[in-house]
């Protein structure tokens, strides 16, 4: 089977369950089919407990024919982003600026921290030699929250603006800045490079600085393309030049593609859009985004529900699964409240804005694909071959799952409470 064919399957697989949920069960479209594809592995596995073993091999194999890693981080990621990118309104963004840096830099650094250290502490009490250097990467892993989990669950359940525009800004920038925290501790961990101040600021300059740059003359190179044509068709072509060309060009150039598609996307969605779309096209460009975002998403939160079948569980990483959710959340709440220790001075909150931004901090196939990325081999339990990479894998898995079934479905109530605080002033 091709990749082609199998994307073509899958695709078919999330649209299925989309529409059944729109018939039957009115959940949110993504996590529906999140919870889809978890049902479908789950009576999968339970099915080759009793002898149907050939349908999870076949399943597997449909699985093995699509790279997960490479699918996201190479695919359809800036697809994603450019989508984001384009519904954020720029004057919401420069009223919470300051907000979204903090955030972004500063609350992804504690969360890794108190993650990564409390693992450890967790392990040694547990008397399991997990090395801190590998506690450090599941937190730098799991703590940027996922832009694409955050947008497609919370972005359309209409919060007050300010909480909005922070959750959405956080979780479009955080992703630079939780780069380099991760390659830095990946780099200790299996390359044994000693980091230095230098290096890692240049890794932040090269990667961070130089993706917003590139992404800021990405866009306004389009935006002057675009700009030159009345050609409702070709405006809207011009437009995936930058999410296909422009994303893969990032990579060449060794610059953070994910920033420079949400830097483009802004520059197209609050210029372009207002300056050099025609009339007619400037109708159709949400349109034509919405559904190219609703089907993309519709694939890679199938194949999230769908990667447990990939997956080989033992006694040990149920345990670790179950430490690690918890774990998160609290570090979540903790990096939230200390940031907005430094807003509240200077401006009125919202009083549910610290617990919206804790629970609604989504991790998705982001993290997973980093977990992914992890060498296999190193060894924490070799009598029963678990690696660190087994390891990270399912506490990612695990905290994944929740976000999306959990806090994803679960958030409406407080965005509510929030709503008619709002209402009230």
């Amino acid at each position: 089977m091709t990749v082609y064919t199998t994307l073509c399957f899958l695709g078919a697989m999330a649209i299925s369950i989309a529409y059944l949920n729109s018939k039957i069960g009115k959940m949110q479209s993504t996590i529906a089919i999140t919870a889809g594809a978890l049902i479908i592995s789950l009576l999968i596995i339970i099915l080759g407990q009793f002898g149907f073993s050939p349908l999870k091999q076949a399943a597997s194999h449909l699985l093995d024919n699509v790279d997960f890693k490479s699918f996201l981080l190479d695919g359809v990621l800036g697809f994603l982003l450019f989508a984001g990118g384009l519904g954020i309104k720029l004057d919401n963004l420069k009223d919470q600026r300051w907000e979204i840096c903090i955030l972004a830099i500063v609350a992804t650094l504690i969360s890794t921290c108190v993650v990564g250290f409390g693992l450890y502490y967790i392990c040694q009490l547990w008397n399991v030699e997990f090395g801190l250097i590998y506690c450090l990467l599941f937190g730098a892993l799991i703590s940027p929250t996922d832009p694409i989990a955050v947008l497609a669950i919370v972005k359309n359940l209409e919060a007050p603006k300010r909480i909005s525009t922070q959750i959405e800004g956080e979780s479009l920038f955080n992703d630079g800045f939780g780069l380099v925290i991760f390659v830095t501790l990946y780099s200790i961990a299996f390359l044994g490079t000693e980091p230095t101040v230098a290096s890692i600021t240049e890794l932040f300059v090269h990667e961070a600085i130089g993706g917003i740059v590139y992404g800021a003359l990405l866009g306004l190179v389009f935006h002057y393309l675009i700009s030159s044509t009345n050609d409702h068709s070709m405006e809207l072509l011009l437009t995936i030049g930058i999410p296909s060309a422009g994303y893969v060009f990032a990579s060449v150039i060794e610059v953070s593609g994910p920033l420079a598609m949400v830097v483009s996307g802004i520059i197209i969605g609050n210029v372009t859009r207002i300056k050099g779309f025609s009339e007619e096209s400037k109708q159709l460009l949400d349109h034509f985004w919405e559904l190219i975002d609703e089907f993309l998403n519709g694939i890679l939160f199938l194949l999230i529900g769908l990667s447990m079948l990939q997956f080989t569980f033992h006694s040990e990483d149920w345990i670790l699964m179950v430490i690690a959710v918890p774990l998160v959340l609290i570090a979540r709440y903790l990096s939230v409240k200390l940031c907005y220790f430094s807003f509240k001075p200077f401006r009125r909150y919202n009083p549910y804005s610290i617990s919206i931004l804790s629970w609604g901090g989504l991790r998705g196939g982001l993290a997973l694909a980093m977990a992914m990325s992890i060498p296999a081999g190193v060894m924490v339990f070799p009598e029963k071959q678990i690696d660190v990479r087994e390891i990270l894998l399912v506490m990612t898995y695990a905290v994944v799952f929740f976000s999306i079934l959990v806090q994803g479905s679960s958030i409406v109530p407080l965005i509510n409470k929030a709503k008619a605080w709002q209402e009230q002033q």
